[in-house]
């Protein structure tokens, strides 16, 4: 078959054989692109799907711990000072605090420049089954899907 196809290759006009070679040049580009480009679109996709995923199995995570500590229904007992409490806290979380400092009443006022509303409206619930309540919130869009987060909490029972 091979020999055939030389043969009969051989055969042609040099300005044909050139022709033949262009043609056989971009049929390879063709579907070597026609290959790449959708596989490249797919993996891109694949990996944005897995990350996003992989955000909302956490914070799935965060809400099933939340409520299984409301079933429990007694708030655990605060180990150490409640402002070294939510430092540590809000490392685990993955939230940068913009600053942390006591709040009138024995309470402790912290502030987050950038925080997903899911993921810390989760975190909120966590503190709040263990022992820490919000006293107050306020949340401002900062207009990339993040907010921006000042509040105070204080220990429960106090």
């Amino acid at each position: 078959m091979i020999a055939n196809l030389k043969t009969w290759f051989d055969g042609r006009a040099p300005r044909e054989k050139y022709m033949l070679m262009v043609a056989a040049a971009l049929f390879c580009v063709t579907v070597i692109w026609g290959l790449y480009v959708p596989i490249g679109d797919a993996l891109s996709s694949a990996k944005t799907r897995h990350t996003d995923a992989v955000i909302r199995y956490g914070e799935t995570q965060a809400r099933v711990r939340a409520i299984e500590q409301i079933g429990k229904g007694v708030p655990a007992q605060l180990a150490g000072p409640l402002d070294t409490l939510i430092r540590d806290r809000a490392n685990e979380a993955g939230f940068e605090l913009a600053s942390v400092g006591p709040a009138a009443g024995g309470g402790v006022q912290l502030a987050i420049a950038k925080a997903k509303p899911a993921a810390l409206l989760g975190w909120v619930a966590t503190l709040e089954n263990g022992g820490v309540l919000v006293d107050s919130f306020s949340a401002t869009d900062n207009g990339d899907k993040t907010v921006a987060v000042q509040m105070t909490v204080k220990a429960q029972g106090r």
